[in-house]
């Protein structure tokens, strides 16, 4: 009893463990579930100009990150002999190009992908600015005293001053002598960050770039960041008034930063061309994916040729729990255990008719062959080996004579395991000289019945999708077939051995 209780407890863990990590692989690296899914992921490029007088020249980019909405999933620059190196700063993340000397106009590209990715938060959390006092000379400051001392009076806490604040700089439809004495002194967006860090609300100017497929040559559009507290802030449109952030805008500089930065140049300008792209969700969010967390166990991480050839090891799994459920829920003999699962993955690599006619052609060529071989009474192994030598023959003349005719099909046969099919031929000769060629035909049919049934299920674009994505699921598949290792009733070509019961009249 301890025994079987310490049977399922390894089968649960399998299953559980494997659960889990599937699905912490699909939350955290929002891997899908289905192959052919589709993501969006906005290409945008910035364009640095400029007119370099002759001097070293230095140029330092403001560079957006991940932030709620959008992941960052790759960078890329270009320029013209310039050294750049990227400077990661909390809050503060930029691209600087150096060169010794430089005249004339420069050029230098920032291209980013970002994933349109609806869990995606804030990388770094912005810290409210210190509310600096701005003192105006007269008669300016009392304007603005008053125009405070207004708005405070039609609000309750920081974010609604700022809408009436904005609301009353904004508003053509009636004449303050207050606010067009101001906004002939101050520029808009000034005056309004002037005017809440005079009110005590901390504020400060930030810039988003609004996201349209296809546009090319768009600037950066400012908003004003409003703290409700030290970490709580919303977004502020100074056209509109309108609170949160538009649709589809990315911030670009979210922290007050300058955006451009130039030495040893003049007449400087950045602008931004943009195109919005669906790509399958794999490939999507594959930079994801390839990190090296410790619960992420994935072989994406590993070379393009190794990856190769584990999408095809995984699949084998899937062939051998079709062969146990075959064997030993419905008791179709084979012949051997796995050979099936060894057919169906040569059948994946030449094609399930290519393969069904050139397995027929080579193993039954090969048991007439076989057949006047154990006329000769030879040993084992030499018998052997006389078969897999025959085998080669046998797949090199069926291969010349399918190319001398056409059939480039027939070149496929080549894939099959040699070894395989040799040991395939002894054992069915054998068979045939101890239980008759009626054996032969069950387990030789069995076989390919089960082949092409691991076949179909390894070949499934589904299959195929989870198997290389979610390593969890071998262990899902490795505790039901401990379970049904387990399995001690009737298989279903038993049951015929009733019918007589079942048909006897009461």
């Amino acid at each position: 009893m301890a025994s079987r209780k310490f049977f399922y407890l390894i089968v649960s863990l399998c299953m559980l463990i494997g659960g889990l990590m599937t699905y912490h692989r699909h939350i955290t690296f929002e891997v899908p579930w289905l192959p052919g899914e589709k993501r969006q992921i906005w290409s945008i490029e910035g364009k640095v100009e400029l007119d370099a007088v002759g001097e070293p020249v230095s140029v330092s980019l403001a560079l957006p990150s991940t932030q709620q909405g959008f992941t960052r999933l790759t960078e890329t620059t270009a320029s013209l002999a310039y050294g750049l190196s990227f400077v990661d700063e909390p809050g503060d993340y930029r691209a600087i190009w150096t060169k010794r000397e430089a005249s004339g106009h420069q050029e230098m590209y920032y291209k980013v992908d970002f994933l349109v990715d609806p869990k995606a938060v804030d990388i770094y959390q912005p810290e409210a600015p210190q509310t600096l006092y701005t003192e105006y000379p007269e008669p300016y400051q009392t304007a603005a005293k008053h125009l405070i001392e207004q708005t405070r009076q039609l609000s309750a806490d920081a974010y609604s001053f700022t809408r009436e604040l904005l609301k009353a700089l904004t508003d053509t439809s009636s004449s303050n002598q207050n606010i067009d004495l101001l906004l002939g002194y101050k520029p808009l967006n000034q005056l309004t960050v002037d005017l809440l860090n005079n009110a005590e609300v901390p504020a400060r100017i930030v810039r988003g770039l609004r996201l349209e497929d296809g546009r090319r040559r768009q600037t950066l559009t400012e908003y004003i960041q409003v703290f409700q507290d030290e970490y709580e802030w919303q977004i502020f449109n100074l056209a509109t008034g309108q609170q949160g952030r538009p649709a589809n805008t990315l911030l670009w500089e979210s922290n007050g930063n300058s955006l451009l930065e130039v030495q040893g140049g003049q007449h400087s300008r950045v602008s931004f061309s943009m195109l919005l792209q669906d790509r399958s969700a794999r490939s999507a969010v594959a930079p994801k994916i390839q990190s090296a967390d410790l619960l992420n166990f994935s072989i994406d991480s590993l070379p393009l040729e190794e990856q190769a050839l584990f999408k095809g090891i995984l699949l084998i799994p899937i062939g051998v729990l079709i062969v146990v459920l075959l064997r030993v829920l419905v008791g179709l003999k084979t012949s051997g255990t796995f050979m099936p699962v060894l057919i169906a993955v040569a059948f994946m690599q030449t094609s399930l008719v290519t393969g069904l006619v050139g397995f027929l052609l080579v193993v039954g060529t090969g048991l007439i062959i076989r057949g006047y071989l154990s006329h000769l009474n030879l040993l084992l192994v030499s018998r052997i080996s006389a078969v897999i030598i025959t085998v080669i023959g046998i797949i090199s003349i069926f291969s010349v004579l399918s190319f001398s005719i056409g059939l480039t099909e027939g070149l496929k046969i080549t894939f099959f395991p040699m070894i395989i099919l040799s040991w395939t031929i002894e054992r069915m000769s054998v068979l045939w000289e101890e239980e008759g060629p009626k054996e032969v035909l069950l387990q030789g049919g069995g076989s390919l019945a089960v082949a092409v049934l691991a076949y179909l299920a390894m070949n499934n674009e589904y299959v195929r999708h989870l198997t290389f994505n979610f390593l969890g699921i071998q262990l899902i598949i490795l505790g039901i077939i401990l379970l049904l290792g387990n399995y001690t009733g009737y298989r279903l070509l038993e049951l015929r051995r009733f019918s007589p019961l079942a048909n006897k009249d009461d």
